[in-house]
């Protein structure tokens, strides 16, 4: 139509079959290793987890695990008593069990010459040689957080040094979205001074999306950059965050400011850490996970519709299809355009995050988690598009329906004003030339539009009534 400046993306479904990728795109390369255990030493495998001498023993490895780490913690004048408080289950958790991995699949990450391979399977943390292999010097620094150190640092660090030839130092961080900024990320600088780590040093970053983007963002800077590795421990990081190259730190006056592009060299994801993943951790990397299904692949959505509660029951198949579907789908996008450029595919995955990064701005980070934020952003984004007329009453309910059995919001918090909405979308990163962009639903399910041609009158519809149902399901 005349004036019309949208974007528009297509999935393509050919006879039944998944095809997402631009057209002239090579597919991310996709396999299996029917036995990853033969490319490192067999590891021992975990024996029943009814078994109350297997209680035992993995409780003895990981009380193991703490005190070590909760030395090394007070060692980095890590706040203990803040870190049980907030996570009382981190200390006391068992951490996933050790076992060697049976299969693995791998999706290549396309970017000519800085391509990398996602690594997906049960058990990989253990599988040290997919590590090794990626990492050029001799010194490895990983960043994690208080969290996770006592329930896989050690074991990550023993996959390090089986070869040999590697010096390992690690810092941990506070855990939480309010503490993804620069403050806290002059941790890890400090200590890679401190240890006299030079332009040869691999960061890797052990945790969720928090500790990944700030990990990247530190290797992007120090020395003027120095390799990165990923290994997520959340599905928000496994499915989405660690892929990609987006890594920076939060603002008071916006979600995700500061940052820079710098890809990894690897991203290993051990479906195994999910199992002590929270329910609510859970819950909000499903959010990105159904993304995927609405902006591109239809197919996905019908699946994550009809196998929902496997998803929630962790069953380790749905869990490991879930995760790889999705880093197909990211590595299509990110291929395509890497930098999100302003004609590209890539802010196409952004899909509710306009709304819910004013949602997690305007409450403070950390009180909504992203995945929770997103989902409620996606229900109003949704509801805009059907406003518009871009889509049809049944495929919003559809969405409104499965955010509702992922366990997830599907209003913003009470406290949110519409005045504040406004104020917080108008310096998105997605703002071109003082105009505000979203990404919209448009057509039938699988197809999205970037746009900043809608009606506004529409918009404050939307705005006004998630604010006042919010405001309103409090006062009941």
């Amino acid at each position: 139509m005349p004036g019309h400046t949208s974007l528009l993306f297509k999935a393509n479904i050919k006879g039944g079959s998944y095809s997402a990728r631009p057209i002239g795109q090579r597919a991310p390369r996709v396999h299996a290793l029917a036995d990853a255990s033969a490319i490192t030493s067999a590891s021992t495998s975990a024996p029943s987890s009814n078994s109350s001498e297997s209680s035992t023993s993995r409780a003895s490895v990981c009380a193991g695990y703490n005190r070590r780490l909760v030395q090394r913690m007070r060692e980095q004048k890590v706040d203990l008593s803040a870190a049980s408080r907030r996570h009382s289950f981190a200390l006391h958790a068992v951490a996933a069990p050790e076992r060697t991995a049976s299969a693995m699949k791998t999706v290549e990450v396309d970017l000519g010459d800085r391509s990398y391979p996602i690594y997906i399977g049960a058990g990989l943390l253990n599988q040290g040689e997919l590590l090794r292999k990626h990492i050029p010097g001799k010194r490895v620094l990983i960043v994690t957080n208080e969290t996770i150190a006592p329930l896989y640092l050690e074991r990550v660090r023993a996959a390090l040094l089986e070869g040999g030839k590697l010096q390992v130092d690690e810092v941990v961080l506070p855990d939480g979205e309010e503490y993804k900024s620069m403050e806290v990320l002059g941790k890890v600088w400090d200590k890679a001074l401190e240890s006299r780590m030079d332009r040869g040093v691999t960061f890797l970053a052990l945790g969720g999306g928090v500790v990944g983007d700030m990990t990247g963002f530190a290797a992007s800077c120090y020395q003027r950059g120095v390799h990165f590795v990923q290994v997520p421990t959340t599905v928000m990081a496994q499915v989405d965050s660690s892929v990609g190259g987006k890594t920076g730190v939060n603002h008071p006056l916006g979600k995700n400011m500061i940052g820079a592009f710098y890809q990894p060299r690897v991203v290993l994801v051990d479906t195994d850490t999910l199992a002590t993943l929270p329910d609510r951790e859970l819950a909000s990397g499903i959010s990105e996970v159904i993304k995927y299904g609405l902006i591109r692949d239809a197919p996905f959505f019908e699946w994550l519709e009809a196998n929902m509660d496997r998803l929630l029951a962790r069953d380790p198949e749905a869990i490991a299809y879930a995760v790889e579907r999705s880093c197909i789908n990211k590595a299509e996008v990110v291929a395509a355009d890497e930098r999100e450029s302003s004609e590209g595919v890539r802010a196409t995955l952004n899909l509710g995050h306009t709304f819910g990064h004013a949602i997690e701005t305007g409450t403070g980070y950390g009180v909504w988690l992203h995945g929770e934020a997103v989902a409620a952003g996606t229900v109003m984004a949704a509801d805009l598009s059907y406003r518009l007329g871009w889509i049809d009453q049944s495929l919003h309910d559809r969405i409104v329906a499965l955010m509702q059995r992922a366990r997830l919001p599907i209003l913003p918090p009470p406290s949110m004003t519409t005045e504040q909405f406004r104020s917080l979308m108008a310096v998105d990163k997605k703002v071109l030339a003082g105009k505000l962009r979203l990404i919209l639903l448009r057509g039938p399910l699988g197809n999205c539009v970037v746009t900043g041609d809608f009606d506004p009158a529409k918009l404050e519809e939307t705005l006004v009534h998630f604010t006042t149902a919010a405001q309103a399901q409090t006062k009941h």
